[in-house]
């Protein structure tokens, strides 16, 4: 394995499902990374002052599976991106992004945006996806190469 990261892991504004971000807690910990979970519907200003300071993340998770990370997600990292402190941190998004299922044009439309990878819910096996997470994963550790952003599940 390569370094451990400081990740944070959130939901959306609107997102009131924990069962995720407790499953990344624990999946991401037990690969040896340090995880801060900000937990259910943090406003936007509160994600931003989690990635701020001596404590910065090296990565921050975002999961939603409520349908809304397509419009909750883009307004987060257009934040993101205009603030100076805040502009080149790691950000990936993935769960359930619209109401219509897997789109890749929302994955790419949240690409554009800013988001390093998303990974979109689709009908791929979940392993696929989360092999996918953990190949980012080990490039932002250094241990492999990232070579463009990345839209899981959805076609190439």
């Amino acid at each position: 394995m390569g370094m451990s990261l400081r990740i944070v892991v959130s939901s959306v504004s609107s997102d009131a499902h924990m069962w995720n971000l407790v499953y990344l807690q624990l999946l991401l910990e037990e690969a040896g990374h340090e995880v801060t979970n900000l937990g259910v519907c943090p406003p936007d200003g509160t994600v931003m002052d989690a990635c701020r300071g001596a404590d910065r993340p090296d990565l921050l998770v975002l999961s939603t599976v409520n349908g809304h990370g397509h419009l909750d997600g883009l307004r987060l990292i257009r934040a993101l991106r205009r603030d100076p402190e805040l502009a080149a941190l790691p950000v990936v998004i993935g769960g359930k992004l619209g109401v219509r299922g897997a789109d890749a044009e929302e994955g790419r439309r949240l690409l554009d945006a800013g988001f390093d990878a998303v990974f979109n819910e689709s009908d791929q096996p979940a392993g696929r996806t989360l092999a996918a997470f953990g190949d980012f994963l080990a490039g932002l550790a250094g241990t492999a190469a990232v070579r463009e952003p990345l839209v899981a599940g959805a076609p190439r």
